[in-house]
């Protein structure tokens, strides 16, 4: 699949994902650290594996991005 409305498409698909996931990345990795203490009843809350959890989607997040950047090159 080289190009067309297909590969813009699925680089759209990429992009959206990866926008969502940084952001719940960076709020998991909040949470994880104390730093964003929202909301004040989550589990979450200085749980230093959810700071690594988040780390990792935040990198998955920042990864499809890129490969939707990519994407749209070659659309």
């Amino acid at each position: 699949m080289t190009g067309g409305p297909a590969m813009r498409f699925l680089a759209a698909i990429c992009f959206l994902i990866g926008v969502v996931a940084v952001a719940m990345g960076v709020l998991w990795m909040g949470q994880g650290t104390g730093l964003i203490l929202w909301p004040s009843e989550s589990f979450m809350l200085n749980q230093r594996t959810w700071a690594f959890h988040g780390v990792l989607l935040t990198a998955s997040g920042l990864l499809l991005l890129w490969l939707s950047r990519r994407g749209r090159r070659l659309g």
